[in-house]
């Protein structure tokens, strides 16, 4: 087992992965950004360093001055929590370089799912189905109306590198894709330095619906289950919740095995997320393979009673998967609420000082948070506040459970989505668990 590990991220997710390590009797190492001096997961761990300044090319992405941190310190281990260097295959390898364990995927892997384009061709070889469109990167405007033509309107552009919605854009007819071609790969080339670009088949209302899948270094993969993450904004997940509500056992086996099939296809080991689209027929298509710890895993954890990030580092150290062989049916239901520092209405970002900071507690809440009374928020990260996840019995018991704790949830100083999700939790579709793709957008609308 590890002795040292050192954290190359910031926020809930560093102190997520202290939590886990300390329950593991493992040191950690936090680093942090001149921005962060003040932040939570520098106090509770047992060692830190500074990296460098507030921009995240000068610190969180500086891979230099990770190397030598973990280096002065003698971590044997890092990991790298989600975003930032988490989904980047050069750091992998300079780590292996370094003798110093990357908790995740190796870098093939990374790599291969990394490039989405290449991804899509690699599992559409091992039999998942996957949405029409160009085979790999598009090479011209005129490649991507031929393409268009074939897989039929609506489209949607995305970039090969790309993640988190950028690099994406919908054309409904042939003006639209001629305007959109070059802006995607613009936008593509700005957030991942590359402007590759691939075209699909836009699907206009689906459910977005991912697989956790674990590996181990003795051949095992397996799968816990979904997660429904419909309710998104611009791409960007808000609310997410396991079981999907509208998963039948049997078409939750057929896609747990097409998501066992992607993994495989790959040899991936340690954490990792299929990601599907789900048609109003019950056909599903593969998106995207996410090669790290998901923002959203509490959910997973809540459901099977399993330690994800501890099951990451045992399984890194060369342990087999504790589950090995066994199914893991859900039990009752999670959801999970991003509490953000933001306008509720607009989206806006609202840094700055929070002058109060209450969390709700009671039977079944759990909030993941980095924040305290007095902390401010920077503008020069992620929004991200806290994570409030709520179980129950059933679906209907979360949902009770989330308006008590939402109700409870006092964050004064700034603007936060808490009202915004409160308002969800009264909304018809969303307690019926009508969901799609689409939900915010008709939400904003009502509203």
């Amino acid at each position: 087992m590890f002795k040292k590990i050192l954290i190359a991220n910031r926020g809930e997710i560093a102190l997520r992965i202290i939590s886990a390590c300390r329950e593991l009797d493992i040191k950690t190492v936090a680093i942090y950004s001149e921005a962060d001096r003040d932040a939570l997961h520098v106090r509770y761990a047992d060692e830190d360093v500074c990296v460098g300044p507030y921009p995240s090319a000068a610190s969180y992405l500086n891979i230099s001055a990770i190397v030598s941190a973990a280096e002065i310190t003698e971590a044997d281990a890092i990991h790298p929590g989600y975003g930032f260097l988490s989904e980047n295959a050069y750091f992998a390898e300079i780590l292996q370089d370094c003798h110093i364990s990357l908790i995740g995927p190796s870098p093939e892997a990374m790599r291969k799912m990394g490039d989405k384009s290449l991804a899509r061709r690699t599992v559409a070889a091992a039999g998942v189905p996957t949405v029409p469109g160009s085979p790999g990167p598009l090479e011209s405007v005129d490649d991507a109306l031929s393409f268009a033509r074939k897989a039929g309107y609506p489209v949607i552009l995305k970039a090969s590198s790309g993640g988190g919605g950028r690099g994406m854009r919908i054309a409904r007819d042939e003006r639209e894709l001629s305007g959109a071609y070059e802006t995607a790969r613009a936008e593509a080339e700005k957030a991942f330095g590359s402007s590759e670009v691939y075209l699909e088949k836009y699907l206009d209302a689906p459910r977005h619906i991912e697989f956790q899948i674990f590996g181990d270094l003795h051949g095992n993969i397996q799968h816990l289950g979904e997660r429904e993450c419909s309710i998104q904004r611009r791409h960007q997940k808000l609310i997410e919740e396991a079981p999907s509500p509208v998963l039948t056992p049997e078409l939750r086996r057929e896609m747990g095995a097409a998501a066992i099939a992607a993994a495989k296809a790959v040899h991936y080991t340690n954490a990792g997320t299929i990601e599907f689209l789900l048609d109003a027929q019950d056909r599903f298509y593969f998106m995207e393979m996410n090669t790290r710890l998901q923002v959203e895993h509490p959910v997973t954890e809540e459901v099977t009673g399993l330690d994800i990030v501890k099951e990451q580092i045992t399984v890194a150290a060369g342990q087999p998967l504790s589950f090995a062989g066994k199914e893991l049916a859900p039990r009752g239901h999670a959801i999970e609420f991003r509490v953000n520092a933001e306008d509720p209405v607009t989206f806006a970002p609202s840094p700055g000082k929070m002058t109060a900071f209450h969390p709700p507690a009671g039977i079944g809440v759990r909030v993941d948070t980095a924040a305290y009374q007095g902390y401010v928020i920077p503008p020069h990260y992620d929004s991200l506040i806290a994570k409030l996840i709520v179980n129950g019995r059933d679906r209907a018991e979360a949902i009770s459970r989330a308006r008590r704790a939402l109700d409870f949830f006092v964050i004064e100083g700034i603007k936060t989505s808490i009202p915004m999700h409160r308002k969800i939790l009264d909304d018809p579709d969303f307690v019926d668990g009508r969901l799609s793709t689409r939900f915010m957008e008709r939400f904003a609308a009502a509203s």
